[in-house]
């Protein structure tokens, strides 16, 4: 990060997403798979890769599936090893959010992955945004040790949370960070740096790249029923990245 004081955390899903982040100003970046998903774990490779071409904070995802965040045993087995894993190879922070059934913090695999975590930063993601009592679960995130709440105000995204993050953030006060994620763009993350008080953010921004290897099957698809279009794929855009940076010039 430059010395400007507002840091702009980017959402990645690939080695040349985190590098196009952090060209374009990115003061963080945090490293995902399967996005359309909500983010899952990365591979380990994508981890290695990252961190031999970025010189910027990596925070990994540890996430096995989507649809909810309430795990069966194996897959909790399946995130401590990948904890485990990541921090061994250079993670800087772990991302992570395990929810009883009924949406309450689950504190004691939470603690199971904190304690993985080592003297690395644990993050705990956007399952805050469904739990039934955001100040008491900001509560027990504090007492647990999380260093930070990725979170969009229990809304569909920033702008529409805005009066709950500021409130997050009062009470927060300096127990743990909030940092907003969800619909930041740069035509409106000056006014909610200004309205919310936070000096992080978390955003994505993504330029549509075509890969022309599948031109002679185009009507083969490879996903599920939504059939996303074989040619094309996201990358960060670096240019956007800029233009929000410069967005929070003086901040």
């Amino acid at each position: 990060m430059s010395d400007k004081q507002t840091l702009i955390e980017v959402c990645c899903a690939s080695v040349d997403d985190a590098v196009e982040a952090a060209r374009g100003g990115a003061g963080r970046v945090e490293l995902n798979s399967s996005l359309f998903l909500g983010g899952l774990t990365p591979s380990l490779g994508t981890l290695i890769e990252t961190k031999q071409r970025v010189d910027i904070p990596v925070m990994v995802m540890i996430r096995p599936r989507g649809g909810g965040f309430c795990y069966t045993n194996t897959e909790m087995a399946v995130m401590l090893r990948d904890t485990q894993l990541a921090v061994e190879h250079g993670a800087d922070g772990i991302v992570f959010g395990i929810l009883h059934e009924d949406g309450t913090i689950d504190r004691e695999r939470c603690a199971q992955l904190i304690q993985c975590c080592a003297d690395k930063p644990a993050i705990f993601h956007r399952a805050f945004d469904v739990v039934p009592e955001p100040f008491a679960a900001l509560d027990e995130l504090v007492d647990l040790g999380f260093k930070r709440i990725l979170t969009s105000g229990q809304a569909r995204s920033v702008p529409e949370g805005l009066d709950l993050i500021k409130t997050l953030v009062d009470h927060a006060g300096k127990r743990i960070e909030i940092l907003p994620g969800a619909g930041i763009r740069a035509h409106n993350v000056r006014m909610i740096v200004e309205q919310t008080g936070v000096n992080q953010v978390h955003l994505s921004a993504f330029r549509t790249q075509h890969d022309s290897s599948v031109q002679h099957r185009p009507s083969i698809h490879f996903g599920g029923a939504l059939h996303p279009p074989e040619d094309q794929y996201g990358l960060i855009d670096r240019h956007v990245i800029q233009c929000t940076s410069e967005q929070l010039d003086g901040l």
